[in-house]
């Protein structure tokens, strides 16, 4: 699997204009991504998706993790449609509609066939972790602006397609396994991913010092969440 290698946030500069000084082309998102080291690493190369893209999670704890998600998938497709009635241009909106579309129809079809195959619960309770995510990504769209949506949902799908993307060939087995890797690594997700860092990149640059430090604090707290949230599969 790819590893994502950065320093840790510790060694990153505090200000994207301190980061940004004697580097050509330089990415607010990168900054981001950065910043949220260590977390970032471990979400992207922990056990879970180790296990994962090897076939070898167990079905029980990957079963724990689907529930879950399918808890919090809800309130992810409300922050993208959110994101997508405060974008700034019919383009901007077509790519979250188009995006929205994939959510309601693919990958719910996913969660019904898998839910099936692992005797899943879809009403499963939210865990602690699930219910800190929804109340950050209902937060930032709530207290914030375009800007502050995009600084959750980036990290939120950007570390899918980090893993993802990683994972060897062949895609593991059962079907739950694999088709869950290809959701998340095949070129029009990717391409997504690559078009919402393009949108941050700009609104990023473009905020003041201060809402950038918001904008920051959004980011890593998502990555931490990620990474926590792989993390509780493993407690039954």
């Amino acid at each position: 699997m790819r590893v994502a290698e950065g320093p840790t946030h510790m060694t990153v500069p505090d200000t994207f204009d301190a980061y940004a000084n004697g580097r050509e082309d330089a990415r607010f998102t990168d900054w981001l991504r950065e910043r949220s080291d260590p977390d970032w690493n471990a979400a992207v190369d922990g056990r879970f998706v180790r296990e994962l893209g090897s076939g070898e999670v167990d079905p029980d704890v990957f079963r724990r993790y689907l529930e879950q998600d399918y808890a919090f998938v809800a309130t992810l497709t409300g922050t993208f449609g959110h994101a997508l009635g405060e974008a700034p241009s019919m383009a901007a909106k077509g790519r979250f509609a188009d995006f929205l579309g994939t959510l309601t129809d693919e990958e719910n079809d996913y969660f019904e066939r898998s839910f099936d195959a692992l005797d899943a619960d879809s009403d499963a309770a939210r865990a602690p972790t699930t219910r800190a995510f929804v109340d950050l990504l209902e937060r930032a769209g709530r207290q914030g602006g375009y800007a502050e949506t995009l600084a959750v949902l980036v990290p939120a799908e950007w570390v899918y397609e980090t893993w993802a993307t990683g994972v060897s060939e062949p895609v593991p087995e059962p079907f739950y396994l694999g088709e869950w890797v290809e959701l998340h690594a095949n070129p029009a997700f990717v391409d997504f991913v690559g078009w919402l860092r393009t949108e941050l990149d700009r609104e990023g640059a473009a905020a003041s010092a201060r809402r950038q430090r918001r904008l920051d604090d959004l980011f890593r707290r998502t990555v931490e969440l990620e990474r926590a949230f792989f993390e509780s599969a493993y407690e039954s």
